[in-house]
């Protein structure tokens, strides 16, 4: 075996200990390729377990709401409670990543996640219901926020976009299809305690739900690798101790302090947020999250209220948004080629600019499909009309939050975990409030006037990727956590 890299200390008696270049097997870079597929598919699994109950609540909204005996606005809650706890999630689960290690702080919120949705399933009253929500999604948002790090400590800047397709249609098509499944319950007159367990234990959703997340944990336990740097090479130097009898250490001993665990579990994700381009990729990806999260509500009122759809009916229109999103997904890993030309003649260095094309294409796709849906609405327009600019909703939203989550990784590297925390943190807490207001706002401008309004938003946010296209290497360049 090859002798670890080693640097002198003051203490004689003291090393420090390295990763041993490409022959290293502890570099997650250096595994086998078959090692990192298995451990990002995982982690992509975990992922699309936690999203499946915000959406898989909207159609039942009515049913807990006359359950309870409240309005459908506080039924409603539902969602927005768990979006919230997406939100405040990852202020912690993420700097713990960074202290940790990747696995445990993704798998153990994990499970705590589908404990409270069960919980959730058997609340006797709206109350209970709400809290336990908010905490289902507090703890399910650890694998959707930590796993963009995972993906960057074990793929190169050249590989990593095809990783990141795969991690987005877990995160964004899986969504797209729990409305559906969720109809179909509702339309049979399925409790709505039916959808909630369809987390964790009961029937048919349930069963499929229950034994999918049940599976990965197990999955996860022994085969999920820990992929984080610092955390492999206490492994090592801990391994080399036994071996040597020599006191092997990572950079220099130091103490954790308090004051350092209150900047990695709190300060750092804000810190990032207040950067250029974090806060201004984040605005945008805030937006077309929020108005994915806003067609749960939006969508019954098109097509069930004003067109008279039954619930299933009505939710098929998320399957044509979903297959505009399995599009985007095509096109992103289509759009690689190019990404993969220009890390090779940056010496295969990451390019974070050149993330951004795809997403200057799809933001006037994003715009065109909200006109298209809210001009079309009516009821004496045809179905299919609408149905498209739903279609260019689903693909632009997709290549959309695609490109913002692969720009800000490759912009702020090794502090990626804390930038997508802070991406999730404000895109959820966004998405929290649309869903409450989608009522209010319909009532008061109709539907056509209620799209333009996002329509125009999304307009205004088109600069975005064509600035960063141009200037985001100087801007990088003077950045404390994109500078390197």
């Amino acid at each position: 075996m090859a002798s670890p890299i080693v640097l002198p200390t003051p203490h004689m008696d003291t090393l420090v200990v390295g990763f041993e270049g490409l022959a290293d097997p502890y570099d997650p870079l250096n595994w086998p390729r078959t090692r990192k597929m298995r451990t990002s598919i995982l982690y992509c699994a975990t992922s699309m377990a936690s999203v499946w109950a915000s959406a898989a609540y909207a159609p039942a909204t009515s049913n807990i709401a006359h359950r309870f005996e409240v309005a459908t606005e506080i039924a409603l809650l539902g969602t927005s409670l768990l979006l919230l706890g997406w939100g405040f999630g990852p202020l912690i689960w993420a700097p713990m990543s960074e202290v940790y290690g990747r696995k445990w702080p993704i798998l153990l919120p994990f499970l705590t996640s589908a404990i409270f949705s069960f919980v959730s399933g058997a609340a006797p009253n709206i109350s209970t219901l709400l809290v336990t929500r908010f905490l289902t999604g507090f703890f399910g948002a650890a694998p959707i926020t930590c796993a963009g790090g995972a993906f960057v400590d074990m793929w190169n800047a050249s590989e990593r976009g095809n990783i990141f397709v795969l991690y987005t249609i877990c995160v964004c098509g899986i969504p797209a299809l729990a409305p559906v499944i969720g109809g179909v319950i509702v339309l049979f007159e399925v409790n709505w305690r039916w959808v909630e367990y369809g987390k964790t234990y009961t029937d048919f959703v349930a069963e499929i739900t229950a034994i999918l997340q049940s599976t990965i944990i197990v999955i996860g336990l022994f085969f999920i690798d820990e992929t984080y740097a610092p955390t492999l090479l206490e492994f090592k130097a801990s391994r080399l101790r036994k071996e040597t009898g020599i006191k092997y250490h990572v950079g220099a001993v130091t103490k954790v302090t308090a004051a350092a665990l209150a900047i990695k579990f709190g300060l750092r994700p804000l810190q990032i947020l207040a950067t250029p381009i974090c806060l201004l990729v984040t605005i945008y990806s805030s937006f077309i999250y929020g108005i994915f999260y806003a067609s749960l509500a939006a969508f019954p009122i098109l097509f069930q209220d004003t067109r008279g759809w039954n619930p299933l009916t009505g939710a098929l229109p998320f399957l044509s948004m979903m297959l505009g999103i399995f599009l985007g997904a095509g096109f992103s890993a289509w759009s690689q080629k190019y990404y993969i030309r220009a890390c090779r003649l940056n010496d295969f260095n990451a390019v974070p600019e050149a993330r951004l094309p795809p997403m200057m294409f799809s933001s006037t796709i994003l715009a065109s499909g909200l006109f298209v849906i809210g001009w079309t609405s009516s009821r004496s327009t045809p179905w299919i009309a609408t149905i498209s600019g739903v279609f260019m909703l689903g693909f632009g939203y997709y290549v959309i939050f695609t490109s913002a989550l692969n720009y800000l990784v490759d912009s702020f590297q090794c502090w990626s975990a804390s930038a997508l925390a802070a991406n999730t943190f404000a895109r959820s807490v966004f998405a929290a409030g649309l869903p409450l207001a989608i009522p209010y706002m319909f009532a008061r401008l109709g539907n056509e006037w209620s799209f333009t309004v996002f329509a125009v938003f999304a307009v205004i946010n088109i600069p975005i990727p064509f600035m960063f296209y141009i200037y985001g290497s100087r801007v990088r360049a003077k950045g404390r956590f994109t500078s390197n």
